[in-house]
């Protein structure tokens, strides 16, 4: 799965506890341990930060199901709440139930239509080869008060490519790199384009440019080196993966690949 759902980061929005001060001088003192969290998330079931802290700690272990049980609860207490199904689109798309991620989102755009929530799912159209991405796409170019013009090109780029239009995909990301040249996700999703048109040296182009605008993109380090081996460039293929693990140890897709270049 592609890395479209880096767009998703709305968690923290509409918690009636958030300028509180009694929940949030208490929350450096809660302990990361499962009892605890969930007793704070008892105690202040309004508070969106300790729900989070809850979620992240079952998504960090990939326990899914028990993420979701525990959104499901707040849902349950309070249906209302656009971040509640919001942080529920997050977990399902992590627990690979891209249906479940595009109904809870379509929940906290009924609730809110926010552009944050409305750029998501259109990502998620595009993940799942949806023409509704292109129509969500069009209709934040026209809402200027979104500013969301790279994320709609985003999104289109990625409805092509995902439809094995690859040709066609590229100008978009094109277009988001010339709004913000820092926006790396948009150079990995057109060299990937590039590769599977089988154009290695173009693709190495792009993903060298994107780990020069960020030195610590490890998932371009990786797919460089992709690049590099399709060239027969081994031995820069070998540095790039290395660089790749400096800023993620446990890269697992890097370690196999290091593994079969005779690396260890």
């Amino acid at each position: 799965m592609r890395y479209f759902i880096l767009l998703v980061s709305v968690f923290i929005l509409f918690s009636c506890e958030q300028n509180n001060p009694k929940v949030n001088n208490g929350l450096d003192k809660i302990a990361s341990t499962e009892e605890s969290l969930k007793q704070a998330v008892t105690q202040y079931p309004d508070s969106i930060p300790l729900l989070q802290n809850l979620v992240a700690y079952y998504s960090n272990s990939e326990n899914y199901d028990a993420a979701l049980a525990a959104i499901n609860n707040s849902i349950a207490r309070d249906s209302s709440n656009p971040a509640f199904w919001d942080m529920r689109s997050v977990i399902a798309s992590q627990k690979g139930d891209t249906a479940q991620a595009i109904f809870s989102l379509q929940r906290a755009i009924d609730i809110y239509p926010i552009p944050d929530y409305i750029i998501s799912l259109g990502a998620l159209y595009a993940e799942t080869k949806n023409p509704m991405a292109l129509t969500v796409a069009d209709a934040l170019l026209a809402a200027n008060k979104a500013q969301a013009e790279k994320e709609a090109y985003f999104i289109k780029g990625l409805y092509y490519s995902f439809t094995q239009q690859k040709e066609k995909a590229i100008p978009f990301f094109d277009k988001c790199i010339a709004l913000n040249y820092s926006f790396v996700d948009a150079y990995l999703e057109k060299a990937l384009a590039l590769y599977d048109l089988k154009n290695y040296s173009e693709a190495a182009k792009v993903l060298e440019k994107a780990v020069t605008v960020q030195n610590s993109f490890d998932r371009g380090y990786y797919y460089l080196g992709q690049c590099y081996e399709k060239l027969n460039r081994t031995a820069e293929a070998i540095e790039v993966y290395q660089k790749a693990l400096l800023y993620d140890e446990d890269y697992i897709e890097v370690k196999d690949a290091l593994g079969r270049l005779g690396i260890k």
